[in-house]
């Protein structure tokens, strides 16, 4: 598997068909494995460190999620094949889960979400099996009896793939503190995936998310939570981009 320096991580330089291969290689291996897909949100969070830092360190499969990061590649003359974004992955996971017979876990999103994605895509993708879906409460990770719910849910489930939609780091977070203990083959944090897929929030069109415009959209959708990151924290990544150049 062809991993390479990426700015202040690496990047599994690998195309769709690749990756899915690869997470189905890591589900028959058992090893609770997880995935992150990096964009410029966790870029610009890395170089701040932190518990983060320790999150990359540790995953098995680090796929870039964003044109901007490409764009980057590019320009520092080692190419990245293929924008691999959470939420187009996702899809075509529960097509292999439907597909090889894998059940699946949905943890995140506000009430009800998780259990209308389950619902949406089990529809979409005939012999998909998801085997639970909870949405915690604001602050379940300090919450000892809401842990150990969480835990009895997935371990009775005996989920292959657990998909945690909590923003970036706590599922990140989550999944590394609790791996182990969960025995899940594969974990993935994908963000507002679960939204998209129950219909909660609208995808950015293709055309937009091919030309690297999917921010500009997002913060038309959620102006409040979003406009700060995107405009101000994120165009950090142009100094990042620079102090990376040649390293």
């Amino acid at each position: 598997m062809a991993r390479i320096k990426f700015m202040n991580t690496e990047i599994d330089n690998l195309t769709m068909d690749e990756t899915l291969a690869e997470i189905d290689r890591l589900i028959q291996k058992k090893k609770n494995a997880y995935v992150v897909t990096p964009n410029v949100d966790h870029i610009v969070q890395l170089e701040r460190g932190g518990k983060i830092v320790d999150v990359y360190k540790h995953a098995d499969l680090i796929l870039a999620d964003g044109k901007p990061l490409l764009w980057i590649a590019k320009w520092y003359g080692n190419p990245i094949k293929e924008k691999i974004s959470g939420s187009d992955l996702f899809p075509l996971l529960c097509q292999l889960a439907a597909k090889k017979g894998y059940t699946m876990f949905f943890l995140g999103a506000a009430e009800g979400v998780a259990a209308k994605a389950a619902e949406n895509l089990m529809k979409k993708y005939e012999g998909l099996n998801v085997v639970g879906t909870y949405s915690p409460p604001f602050g379940f990770e300090n919450d000892h009896e809401e842990m150990s719910k969480i835990e009895k849910m997935i371990k009775d489930g005996q989920p292959h793939i657990l998909i945690v939609g909590l923003g970036c780091p706590k599922q990140e977070l989550f999944i590394l503190h609790n791996k182990d203990r969960l025995g899940v083959p594969i974990s993935l944090g994908l963000g507002a995936s679960l939204d998209f897929e129950a219909g909660n929030i609208k995808r950015a069109p293709k055309w937009m998310a091919d030309h690297g415009l999917e921010w500009l959209f997002r913060i038309t959708q959620d102006p409040k939570r979003l406009a700060k990151r995107y405009l101000v924290d994120d165009m950090k990544i142009f100094r990042l981009a620079i102090k990376y150049k040649g390293k």
